[in-house]
């Protein structure tokens, strides 16, 4: 440690109440501490708290549900979640680039935002961050990890961002699966250009509901069709159901996400926020059951398991 005034080395000078190291600068006799890494900025909650309240947010349990479990106001945890999304979508965006990967799938899950999109054209709304919300996600089939993600509509202009950020995550030819939405053969072809991926469609054709009392009910699929978009698919390896299977994931570990509940998100942000925190999670922290590791681990990002403070402090 250097006295920050003579530019000398100090000595060690005992430790605070707190257990943090002291220095002593013997020219000047000034005594100082090391400065300590503020995990949570200017957030007076404690530390252990607040890794508590992340956790409980990505097992699934409302912000009302934390208030009453760990005394945490609405507001601090809100506040404590927008910071933990802005983090982890900056770590997303520099550890998850150039991944080496072979067989990716796509999809989008349907959300929403303060009302669902019947009730805004009803009362005539303008504001694009109101209504239906799309979670575009990317997935590696082998190595389990989230790609890409993107929080949008369901339209051409936002189905070509989602492939923008799959085309930087990452690096070379692989073969990629989608399901039927066609503004995917157009955003793929640009976000792609000049890389030789193999591209296919999976559509599924479902049953029509015949009484009124299955609206909730999942639909029956009656057909599936597969539709090359270009490049040599293997006939092999067109799916969806793994992608599909990590959104049942996140509708159970994402409170926001939960249908026929109050807990949807009244903001935009902070549904960003939360898919930014559960992704980045999913991928550093936590262990998929079938890899036995975490997908990072498993694609050469990582050497070992994160903590939650680790995947804040990154």
């Amino acid at each position: 440690m250097t006295c920050h005034n003579c530019q000398l080395k100090a000595v060690k000078a005992g430790k605070d109440r707190k257990g943090n190291q002291r220095y002593r600068c013997d020219k000047c006799k000034r005594r100082f501490q090391e400065q300590q890494e503020k995990l949570l900025d200017t957030m007076r909650l404690p530390e252990e708290k607040a890794l508590l309240v992340l956790q409980l947010l990505l097992e699934g349990n409302s912000v009302r549900s934390i208030q009453r479990i760990t005394g945490v106001q609405k507001r601090t945890t809100l506040n404590l979640l927008a910071m933990a999304g802005e983090r982890c979508q900056e770590l997303m965006s520099e550890r998850i680039k150039g991944v080496a990967v072979r067989d990716v799938q796509a999809d989008e899950m349907w959300g929403f935002v303060q009302m669902k999109e019947k009730t805004r054209n009803r009362k005539a709304l303008s504001d694009e961050r109101i209504g239906d919300a799309y979670t575009y996600v990317g997935i590696e089939r082998n190595t389990k990890p989230v790609l890409a993600f993107h929080l949008g509509r369901r339209v051409e202009d936002h189905a070509i961002e989602f492939m923008r950020k799959l085309a930087d995550a990452t690096t070379g030819d692989f073969q990629l699966t989608t399901d039927g939405f066609a503004p995917y053969r157009w955003a793929t072809s640009f976000a792609f250009r000049g890389r030789g991926i193999d591209f296919a469609q999976l559509i599924k054709v479902y049953a029509a509901s015949r009484e009124p009392e299955t609206r909730y009910s999942p639909p029956v699929v009656v057909e599936t069709k597969v539709k090359p978009v270009f490049g040599r698919p293997d006939p092999e390896r067109i799916c969806t159901s793994h992608v599909e299977r990590n959104n049942l994931s996140m509708r159970t570990s994402i409170r926001r996400l939960t249908r026929l509940t109050n807990a949807f998100s009244k903001k935009w942000e902070n549904l960003h926020a939360a898919l930014a925190l559960y992704f980045a999670h999913y991928n550093f922290c936590r262990v998929h059951s079938s890899i036995r590791k975490t997908p990072a681990m498993e694609s050469g990002l990582t050497e070992h398991v994160w903590s939650m403070r680790e995947l804040l402090a990154a």
